[in-house]
């Protein structure tokens, strides 16, 4: 008997990986108190056995929710990007956010359209990624590091660490920022996006990071 063809099955943009064990999950999470108004986001990034490699909760300025919600997804495959974590599954209670990073939603505006196009080709990047809507509730943990950073209008790094945030109005106004940068191949990978305009010229002071 001729043994039946086994159906072939459809593409998918992100393939899942080999062993399923490796993939990292992060909680991202935007604030803003007011639309658009002071705004925060959060990332929490955890290694496969559960245990917290990065977290972060920044003072973003003057945005909308959206866009605070898409710098924290940006932060995540940033960190990504510098710490050759290259199967990510991200968390999110933002469903504008879930749903255009899938593909079922446009993206219509134009401060998202930048973000948001930048994201997915960071995504496109890894070797694996899954981006998940979830509740409020299951995400606490990123919106209560995202608003205790917009109490603080500062940014704090919930594992102790401070991060120097940019000064209010970010360096379109003027104001300088203070990041973190990973040196590798000659190439340096901000920890964070940067507040400045495509094309921009900026000056950059080394220091090497103090050894905690």
């Amino acid at each position: 008997m001729t043994p039946r063809r086994r159906e072939a099955l459809p593409a998918r943009l992100f393939r899942e990986p080999d062993h399923p064990a490796d993939i990292f999950t992060a909680q991202v999470d935007g604030a803003s108190r007011g639309n658009p108004g002071p705004a925060s986001y959060a990332v929490i990034i955890r290694r496969p056995d559960g245990s917290v490699v990065y977290q972060l909760g920044k003072y973003l300025g003057r945005a909308t929710n959206n866009v605070a919600e898409y710098f924290a997804l940006i932060t995540a495959l940033d960190y990504c990007a510098s710490s050759n974590i290259h199967r990510l599954r991200v968390r999110s209670d933002s469903e504008l956010l879930v749903r255009q990073m899938q593909g079922r939603y446009k993206v219509k505006s134009a401060s998202l359209k930048p973000l948001h196009e930048r994201a997915l080709r960071q995504a496109k990047s890894l070797a694996y990624f899954a981006i998940e809507h979830v509740p409020r509730e299951m995400n606490s943990d990123a919106d209560a590091l995202a608003n205790s950073a917009l109490d603080r209008t500062g940014d704090v790094s919930a594992s102790g660490v401070r991060v120097l945030s940019a000064a209010s109005g970010g360096a379109k106004s003027g104001g300088s920022q203070t990041i973190r940068a990973k040196y590798k191949d000659g190439v340096l990978h901000p920890s964070e996006p940067l507040d400045v305009p495509d094309g921009a010229e900026v000056e950059i002071v080394v220091r090497p990071k103090a050894k905690d």
